[in-house]
């Protein structure tokens, strides 16, 4: 099925998602609270980062009117960065580009009939999405570039999780249902400060 567009610099990006702070803002050093997510574009998905290319353009050609003066500055700060040289110690950016997105506001979040998520446990760092973004140039500061705003987001199947935490099966055994819980003997002489 085709992707709704609406404009030039608009568009669906289907990705894994990482770094997903999407059903709560949350603040980067002191910095005002936002909505984002990190999508990850596997080098060899060649339409989607031509979509992506595309999409930078129109938005460099908006800010030369709107933002820039006339003329598109040199060293723009650019939305897709290459995971291979700016995470290098991070396997899973390993062969990937990454755009981040963000926003104010919350994003939709649906699943692959387009109903609502509300649960938090069921869209989550590694899993498979559709999402939109917005990319749109900026003048702050000094900084000049374009960004990427976050739009929806559309659950589209899992994948292994990315929270760095150990999953309850690694950390547990099945027990039985009679089975004692408790410690017992420990085998050896206690230390003094737990006698």
């Amino acid at each position: 099925m085709a992707k709704k567009i609406t404009s030039a610099t608009k568009l669906v990006i289907p990705c894994r998602i990482s770094f997903a702070n999407i059903f709560e803002p949350k603040s980067i050093n002191g910095s005002e609270a936002k909505y984002s997510v990190s999508c990850l574009i596997p080098k060899d998905d060649k339409k989607t980062l031509l979509a992506i290319h595309k999409a930078v353009e129109a938005a460099k050609e908006d800010g030369k009117v709107r933002k820039w003066g006339g003329k598109i500055p040199p060293n723009l700060k650019l939305p897709l960065r290459d995971g291979d040289i700016d995470r290098p110690d991070d396997e899973t950016y390993q062969n990937h580009f990454f755009l981040n997105a963000t926003s104010k506001d919350a994003p939709q979040v649906v699943d692959r009939h387009v109903q609502p998520i509300m649960d938090p446990m069921m869209v989550y760092s590694g899993c498979f999405c559709n999402v939109s973004v917005n990319l749109y140039p900026f003048n702050a500061n000094g900084n000049r570039g374009v960004a990427a705003g976050l739009g929806n987001i559309q659950f589209v199947k899992d994948g292994d999780r990315l929270s760095g935490r150990a999953s309850a099966d690694s950390d547990f055994d099945a027990l039985e249902d009679d089975e004692d819980v408790l410690g017992g003997d420990a085998g050896e002489e206690l230390p003094d400060y737990l006698k």
